[in-house]
């Protein structure tokens, strides 16, 4: 028996969640540039990323409450124009003042189109198929970890750090257009006073969760940091193989978070979130392992990749299980509220990783930073383990009678 075939709308959403996640990586490659033409220094250009990722943490949770009274497709629209307008006054940013307010608007509606796109994969899937779903729109989000810094890079290259902000909003532009014509009817949340609507957010199960993807986060970003550093001390000369490395990732890495979504469908929110946890705290075991063992050679080399791969598979593998556990803890009329604070936990790791991973190296080399990143894997994976306080595993698919399951394109 054949699988259906997936709507137009969810590659909507898989291009919506590559723009935004796109907008976050993009501007590392073009650093420098900017930093020459505005006339500020290479360090205070990076704080272009970290109010990024700062006020996209913070902001996801809050803007998701706001907006949740309202229809997931206007919510998206609304978010992707702000969000496109916002690229549009980077790209014409005379100052750096300029371009970090742009910023920070930038961060603000992708934080809210994020947590949007999330609710509305997973409402508009059919039964049984909510992970797969997810999974094809998680897809978007880890391809721009891969494509962010090249693309920037090469078009800052090419033609400015100016046109890279001009390509984001063209993206935007037919992220939106695509959204209003496909995206299927999900309505907004039960009007409720605002106390009401946050008791979810503060359910011992939803803040399990969401600590489990900060912790999962931030043993994970923290090996995809300094994996140049591992791959170079780990296999002699594989530094130089860097691109090579990255490629691996990125192949594993879509196939994780595809993987990861049908595996949700077939064993469960619990099973598959502790079987994604308990095989990236595995891989990482390994890759300290490997970090340790005396192979040399092309040996080295390819026992590395391999290691990488099963890593990368489990590491995007993550949030199907993950959103779909939150989503099922939190209850479908408090899906989108919970959905932005377990990506803020996302975000937030993301931070700790970096600054954590920079200390293990300084202290000792790039051996440990597996080591360290397995550690705050198993913590992920014991929290897994806790059982749950008055949710059950809710079906893949949350019913909602007053959304059409379905795109305008009839799938």
């Amino acid at each position: 028996m054949t699988r259906p075939t997936l709507p137009s709308w969810l590659f909507v959403l898989f291009l919506t969640l590559l723009v935004t996640a796109t907008d976050e990586f993009i501007i590392a490659g073009v650093l420098t540039e900017i930093a020459a033409d505005l006339r500020v220094g290479v360090s205070a250009a990076g704080q272009l990323v970290t109010v990024f990722a700062v006020v996209y943490a913070v902001g996801a949770p809050t803007l998701a409450v706001v907006v949740d009274r309202f229809p997931r497709r206007p919510v998206l629209v609304a978010g992707l124009a702000v969000f496109v307008l916002a690229n549009v006054a980077a790209a014409m940013a005379s100052g750096y003042g300029a371009l970090l307010a742009s910023r920070v608007v930038a961060a603000l509606a992708a934080a809210t189109v994020t947590s949007a796109a999330f609710t509305t994969a997973a409402t508009g899937a059919p039964a049984g198929q909510q992970g797969r779903y997810l999974g094809v729109a998680t897809a978007g989000m880890t391809a721009a970890l891969f494509t962010g810094v090249p693309v920037g890079t090469w078009l800052g290259d090419a033609l400015g750090w100016r046109a890279t902000f001009w390509l984001i909003a063209a993206v935007g532009s037919i992220a939106a257009v695509g959204v209003w014509t496909t995206a299927p009817s999900v309505p907004g949340g039960v009007p409720a006073p605002l106390r009401e609507r946050l008791a979810p957010l503060r359910r011992a199960d939803v803040l399990r969760l969401v600590t489990v993807t900060f912790l999962a986060a931030s043993g994970g970003l923290m090996f995809y940091t300094y994996l140049s550093a591992y791959a170079a001390t780990t296999a002699s000369g594989s530094g130089a193989l860097l691109s090579v490395v990255l490629a691996v990732v990125g192949l594993a890495g879509l196939a994780g978070a595809v993987l990861a979504g049908r595996a949700d469908d077939r064993l469960g929110h619990r099973v598959s979130l502790r079987g994604v946890i308990g095989g990236h705290a595995l891989a990482l075991m390994l890759a300290a392992g490997l970090g340790f063992a005396s192979v040399d050679g092309a040996v080295a080399l390819v026992v590395m990749l391999a290691v990488i791969a099963l890593w990368a598979v489990f590491a995007w593998g993550l949030n199907p299980p993950v959103q779909g556990s939150v989503m099922a803890a939190a209850g479908e009329h408090a899906a989108m509220p919970a959905l932005a604070m377990n990506i803020s936990g996302l975000y937030l790791g993301t931070g700790v990783a970096g600054a954590a991973g920079g200390i293990v190296l300084s202290a000792t080399d790039a051996r440990f930073v597996p080591v360290v990143a397995c550690a705050l894997l198993v913590l992920s994976f014991l929290l897994t383990l806790v059982p749950s306080t008055g949710s059950r595993d809710m079906p893949a698919h949350p019913e909602v009678p007053s959304a059409e399951p379905v795109g305008r394109d009839g799938h």
